[in-house]
């Protein structure tokens, strides 16, 4: 197997929060591998975990909404990346508001958008889900300091990432 780590070593990409709801169930996770992939029409890859709660919540789902953290965001940061959904409810102690299709919108998150689910990708041991923006939030405005993976190495995951 190939070692990534110097490559790694390199990128500092923000982390995002995907939630997602399905048949009265939410669930969140800190995710780290994410991208733009389309300009026309907007598309935008997101990768979750098999072993996570959210991944099985998500494929359910219709539709997930990713959001951007400020760097200062630390509380949300490591309850959604450091405590499982399968021991918590992420939900009990943030504000949030059901997104377009009941998907969790996160009230203190600087910048989110909802996307339709249009597809799901093998990927090993993770699944790409590719969105399609139906609805987009800069509530910030403007730019700001975002969550980045530097600012989150201390956060122990709430669950083996395979």
């Amino acid at each position: 197997m190939t070692d990534l780590d110097p490559f790694s070593d390199l990128l500092d990409y923000p982390l995002y929060v995907v939630t997602a709801e399905a048949a009265g169930e939410r669930a969140g996770c800190l995710v780290g591998f994410g991208s733009q992939c389309s300009i026309r029409p907007v598309r935008f890859l997101v990768w979750l975990s098999r072993a996570n709660r959210t991944f099985r919540v998500a494929e359910r789902a219709e539709r997930l909404t990713v959001h951007l953290l400020r760097r200062d965001q630390d509380r949300l940061a490591r309850l959604f990346g450091g405590e499982t959904g399968d021991r918590t409810d992420k939900f009990a102690d943030v504000a949030w508001h059901p997104g377009p299709g009941g998907s969790p919108v996160l009230d203190e998150a600087p910048a989110w958008f909802v996307g339709r689910v249009r597809d799901r990708i093998d990927g090993g041991d993770h699944v790409g889900f590719l969105l399609a923006p139906e609805v987009a939030r800069n509530v910030a405005g403007g730019r700001t300091a975002l969550l980045r993976l530097s600012d989150a190495l201390d956060i122990t995951p709430g669950h083996p990432a395979n």
